[in-house]
C-alpha cells in the first residue's frame, strides 16, 4: 500500500459497492481490522460509510452492520431507498450515494492528504481527477479478480493507486459466512 506515514488519510467507502465486491470474490471484511490496517499506515482523519436502506422494513440484514459501524469509529451517512416497479413489473430498490460521498469528499479535502476510495464505480472519476488537481493522491480500493472487473477501466487509470480487494482481504478479510440452511 502505498501511504506515507506523514499523511493525513480519508477513506470513502461505498457501501453497496464494497459489498458486491467482497462477496463476488467469496470474503468478508472485518471493519474493526480495516480501521486498524489504514490506522497503522498513516493518520486516519476520517471513515465514512456510505448507504441507502430501506425505510419501511421491519428489519433490514444491514441494521446491524450501520449500528456496528456507527459505534466503532465509523462516520456513518444512509438516505432513505427509492422502491419502484420496473417496466417488467418486478419490484426494484434504487439507493445511490455517488452524490454525498463527492460533497463530503470535497469538503473534507482541505483536511486529508490522501483518500482511499473503496469502490470501482466509474461516476467517481471526475471526483477522483478534482481531488488531484487540488494536490490530494487517491488510492481506489476494488477488484479485478471477478471474470468482469468490479472496477472501471477510467476510474483505475485515473486513481493514483489501485489496491485489490483481495490483496487487502489478507490482512482484512475473513471467509465469507454462509447463509444457515434450512
Amino acid at each position: 500500500m502505498a501511504i506515507d506515514p506523514r499523511e493525513k488519510v480519508a477513506l470513502f467507502i461505498d457501501g453497496a459497492n464494497l459489498y458486491a465486491t467482497s462477496k463476488a470474490i467469496g470474503i468478508d471484511i472485518d471493519y474493526r481490522r480495516l480501521l486498524a490496517e489504514f490506522g497503522s499506515k498513516a493518520f486516519l482523519l476520517r471513515a465514512n460509510y456510505y448507504t441507502a436502506l430501506v425505510e419501511d422494513q421491519e428489519y433490514s440484514s444491514i441494521r446491524p452492520l450501520i449500528d456496528w459501524l456507527d459505534y466503532n469509529g465509523f462516520n456513518v451517512v444512509t438516505k432513505p431507498a427509492k422502491e419502484f416497479t420496473d417496466a417488467t413489473g418486478r419490484r426494484k430498490v434504487k439507493g445511490n450515494m455517488d452524490i454525498e460521498l463527492c460533497v463530503d469528499a470535497l469538503e473534507l479535502a482541505p483536511h486529508f492528504d490522501h483518500m482511499v476510495l473503496f469502490s470501482g464505480d466509474g461516476d467517481f472519476t471526475a471526483l477522483v481527477a478534482s481531488l488531484q488537481r487540488r494536490g490530494k493522491r487517491v488510492t481506489v480500493v476494488s477488484t479485478l479478480q471477478t471474470p468482469t472487473p468490479m472496477i472501471s477501466d477510467d476510474l483505475r487509470r485515473q486513481a493514483d493507486f489501485f489496491l485489490d480487494v483481495a490483496d487487502l482481504a489478507k490482512t482484512v478479510g475473513r471467509p465469507a459466512q454462509k447463509p444457515a440452511e434450512a
